[in-house]
């Protein structure tokens, strides 16, 4: 991006329609910090195949009443496209700051193109978001939310009339129209609030009914009398239906960390309201211990991911990441329903989750679809396979997870209710907590240890330099990595496969994206991608290893810990 088009876009801002506190905002950052509205400006937001998401803030790369404007115009005019009249819409927002403000703004801009709109009356999930699309029969849906990232992001992601997140050829054909909004006068701002619906429990009532009926074990729920949960929804979203939803399956021991129950998007006692992040769940942790919980929950702001800790023998906790929670969860999904030939079940997961997951499905009989990194991709396998094959489970490692087809993106509204009944299931039945499950899981089939390092670029100079290093990759693919040799290269930028060994050349049958994943002879994976969302760029590392009988679990992660270090150091990490 050269100055002049920066300062072009400084310029608009200033002799533009734009409301005069913040032509001030520009003024004062020309004066005291031009480094800072470089940076807002150098760029327009982009609106990408998951939607809007930046730093708030005034500029065109930041999200603000305008950027908000433009992506609800520009969607509004594809609608018309595609549907002509009766257009319906649902719109939900999450604890963040100004989140309200925007899903206002996004209705009434939507209502002043004759469009019905659907607003929950207060803070509501993703998931839930999802829901009502389908359940309403909506033609699209907005949440307002930027998922875990810091207190100073927020962002707008769209759905389709599946309750699905935008897949080809819609998600690019929304993004074409966004673009054509160039100027603030093309936005229709105000107009029709007969056409805004306030929704709220009566949508409710409806998507935990459905969770509900999702219970595998409602016997051992009952059972386990004393099986004690802390929950935590970190300040967001989940405080308005989780705890219900729990109680709905029949917990009745669930203990919220009060402290994270004030939903505020400065997220006051989290550096970063992400479960993902141990620290998130240190207050939850410190609760557990006072009243000896068996499990700690957490959700993310928008309620779409779920962090678990578990109770150990010693009294203290484990964290699990997502490909354990994964695997435990497809596990048990596939292990306890009522699975045969007639069912013609699947799964789904994503290219970088654990591929123990391939086999315990494969052990099952069932099929595992594996589609790119994003949930969108998960919601449209379950979409292509209505009417021949039956959905069952679908996750991916980044603490998302889907059970029943309902919802079309993760929703930890269900996961945590059937985590905490798997939990207690094994409790009730076989005296096993879920590390001792998971060990299990282990010595059946493989021990998988998963690991990512993200590395932030920020600015424009960091977007190059993340372009760059993915250009060297693919001009040059490694030929050894942590003392194996690579034996295959998936590239999902060119849809190729290329056998390192016998240098054949296989097609990828999935959509391009701009992810390299290097395999080694000794089971290894590297899969690196640059975020679709932030200034990243993402190194995920799989290694795997048959147990003997004689080993120990410790001895066994202590080997593959020193394998995954060895793949870090040869990529430079």
């Amino acid at each position: 991006m050269t100055k002049d088009l920066t300062q072009q876009y400084i310029d608009a801002w200033l002799n533009g329609n734009y409301d005069e506190d913040v032509k001030k905002e520009i003024r004062k950052m020309q004066m005291n910090d031009p480094e800072a509205l470089s940076d807002a400006f150098y760029r327009t937001l982009e609106f990408g195949t998951g939607g809007l998401r930046g730093i708030l803030g005034v500029g065109t790369n930041r999200m603000n009443k305008y950027t908000v404007g433009f992506a609800t115009q520009g969607l509004a005019n594809y609608l018309i496209k595609c549907f002509s009249k009766n257009i319906k819409v649902a719109i939900s927002f999450d604890s963040r700051n100004f989140s309200t403000e925007f899903a206002q703004i996004a209705a009434n801009i939507l209502a002043a193109n004759e469009i019905q709109v659907y607003l929950f009356d207060s803070l509501r999930p993703t998931p839930e978001l999802s829901f009502a699309v389908r359940h309403l029969q909506c033609n699209a849906g907005i949440m307002i939310t930027a998922s875990h990232n810091p207190k100073e992001y927020n962002g707008y992601k769209v759905y389709w009339n599946d309750g699905g997140q935008l897949v080809p050829p819609h998600d690019k054909n929304v993004i074409a129209e966004v673009n054509k909004i160039k100027e603030v006068d093309q936005v229709k701002w105000d107009g029709r609030p007969d056409l805004i619906r306030s929704i709220g429990k009566d949508i409710d009532n409806v998507y935990l009914t459905m969770i509900r009926r999702l219970s595998l074990h409602p016997e051992a729920v009952a059972e386990a009398k004393q099986f004690s949960i802390v929950y935590t929804p970190l300040h967001g979203t989940g405080i308005s239906v989780v705890p219900q939803a729990l109680s709905d399956f029949g917990f009745k021991n669930v203990h919220i960390v009060e402290e994270q129950a004030v939903t505020d998007g400065n997220f006051p006692t989290v550096k970063s309201p992400n479960p993902e992040e141990h620290a998130a769940l240190e207050l939850a942790i410190k609760k557990a211990k006072k009243v000896k919980a068996d499990i700690v929950l957490a959700t993310d702001p928008d309620a779409d991911r779920v962090g678990i800790a578990v109770r150990r023998e010693d009294g203290e906790y484990q964290l699990f990441n997502g490909n354990q929670t994964a695997t435990l969860l497809f596990h048990y999904m596939l292990s306890q329903s009522n699975i045969s030939l007639e069912n013609n079940l699947f799964v789904v997961k994503t290219i970088v989750t654990t591929d123990l997951i391939d086999q315990i499905a494969t052990d099952y009989n069932v099929e595992c679809f594996n589609v790119l990194t994003g949930f969108k991709y998960i919601a449209e396998k379950i979409r292509e396979n209505e009417g021949k094959k039956q959905f069952l489970v679908g996750g991916e490692e980044s603490y998302g997870y889907l059970v029943g087809d309902f919802v079309r993106d993760k929703d930890a509204v269900s996961a945590c209710c059937l985590i905490a009944e798997m939990a207690a299931y094994y409790k009730t039945e076989f005296n096993k907590s879920l590390i001792d499950q998971l060990g299990d899981l282990y010595r059946q089939y493989q021990y998988y240890k998963e690991d990512m390092v993200s590395l932030t670029e920020p600015g424009e100079a960091g977007m190059q330099a993340i372009q760059q290093r993915m250009s060297d990759l693919r001009e040059q693919f490694p030929r050894e990595l942590g003392g194996q040799q690579v034996v295959r290269v998936h590239d999902y930028k060119t849809q190729h496969t290329c056998n390192m060994i016998s240098t054949t050349d296989d097609r990828i049958e999935l959509p391009v994206s701009n992810v390299l994943q290097f395999l080694t002879a000794d089971g290894s994976k590297v899969t690196v991608r640059p975020s679709g969302t932030e200034p990243k760029i993402k190194f995920y590392f799989s290694v795997c290893e048959a147990m003997e009988p004689e080993q120990t679990l410790e001895e066994v992660d202590k080997i593959l810990k020193e394998r995954i270090e060895a793949l870090k150091k040869d990529l430079g990490l």
